[in-house]
Order: C-alpha cells, then structure tokens, then sequence
C-alpha cells in the first residue's frame, strides 16, 4: 500500500517531495481523482468541495499542476455500473480524498464498493488523505453529526493500526492543544500520531514516516 496521510494538503516542499517520490513520477505527469464526500456532512460543504476543486481553499491539494483531474462521487457510485468508474479508478495515480466528516466518508466508501477495491488498488493507486479523508484509513475516526446515519455506524475503515489526530494546535480548532489530543490519544488502544498541518504519514508497505516541517508527537497508550 501507498499512502500520504495529511492534516492539510500538501502544505510544504517536504510533504511534496515524499508525494513524488510514492507517484514515481512529477506531479506534472500524474492522473487524479478528488473525492469529496466527506466535506458535504458540514457547514457550507458544497461550497468548500468546489473551492478546494478550484484551489481557492487551503494548502495545495486538487490544483497542484496534475497531468488531468476527475472527481470521484461516493454517494453516486451505488446507481452506477462498475464498468463505468471501477476502470478508472484503477487507472489513476493518485486518489485525493478530502475531509470533512469522517463517520459520513467511512459509511460512503463502504456503500459505493470503494472500501472493498482499496486493499488491491493501493498497491498502484497512491492514496493521499486530507484530515478526514486520512482518518478514515486508521483506527479512529470522528463525526460532525451533521447527517442522518445510525450512530452505530463506523467512524473508519481501520486498514492502519495507529490513529491520526490531525490540526494539532491549530488557531482553528481550540480544542485540538497538545494536552487535550494526549488526553483522546489515551483512549484508544493504538498508537497516535499528532500532528499539525505542516507534518503527514507517509506508509508503504507497511512502513510508517513522519514526513514533518511543523511539530508532531507519537503517543504510545
């Protein structure tokens, strides 16, 4: 498997650089595909879907100079035949999937049939997450509660045995401080990595790297 878990996007050369190298090749001669289900579960979630298509929003992520650019609709892809979008979803380098509400991803990835092809697909497909869309790789996961889904419903998809607790210290999300994150960190039964938006996982073949220009912290419960 091949993974870029970010808080952000690709928000610095060295989170860049550990992209190319999980593409094999420059961005420039790269596929894409952008899902963002995950956003439209919040507040204004269309309008942030389209900007961060147009790379009006945030660090780089759907407009980085990609060779060409779909996007991927979850919530679609259950009245559709496989035929028309499993080929290609196969033949992408790199499946971006954005943030928003991870209890809403996870539900639509298991829907759509995508969390099925994941495991078979990651050994070509490079997986690059945005918050959210990296959370649901691991073994937690949160929710807005802005949709209308059983509460019992999966928070993740749980292919990564750690947890990711992203925006660490971030003006944005007051609660997201050191202590508190250490304090939900301890909760959970697997290792934690806490990171600002200046800092992502890179895994291959289950080999696990900081990839860091910001400040992060591995908690061991």
């Amino acid at each position: 498997m091949k993974l870029l878990l970010t808080a952000a996007g690709i928000s610095n050369p060295s989170i860049h650089s550990a992209l190319v190298d999980l593409l094999g090749k420059p961005i420039a001669e790269a596929s894409a595909l952008f899902v963002p289900t995950a956003i439209y579960a919040i507040p204004g979630g269309a309008d942030i879907a389209r900007r961060m298509i147009r790379g009006s929003i945030g660090d780089p992520f759907c407009e980085m100079g990609w060779k060409s650019l779909g996007v991927l609709e979850l919530t679609a892809l259950p009245s559709i035949k496989q035929e028309l979008w499993v080929p290609m979803l196969q033949e992408t380098d790199a499946l971006l999937v954005g943030g928003g509400d991870c209890q809403y991803l996870t539900y639509w990835m298991q829907q759509s049939g995508l969390a099925d092809l994941l495991p078979s697909l990651l050994h070509k497909t490079v997986y690059v997450g945005l918050s959210a869309g990296s959370m649901v790789m691991t073994r937690f996961g949160t929710t807005y509660g802005s949709h209308t889904l059983p509460t019992e419903s999966d928070k993740s998809l749980g292919l990564l045995d750690f947890a990711i607790h992203p925006h660490l210290d971030h003006e944005w999300f007051p609660k997201n401080s050191l202590t508190n994150l250490e304090k939900l960190a301890a909760t959970i039964p697997v290792p934690s990595y806490l990171i600002d938006d200046h800092t992502a996982i890179k895994v291959t073949d289950g080999t696990v790297e900081v990839v860091s220009e910001g400040h992060w912290k591995l908690f061991t419960p």
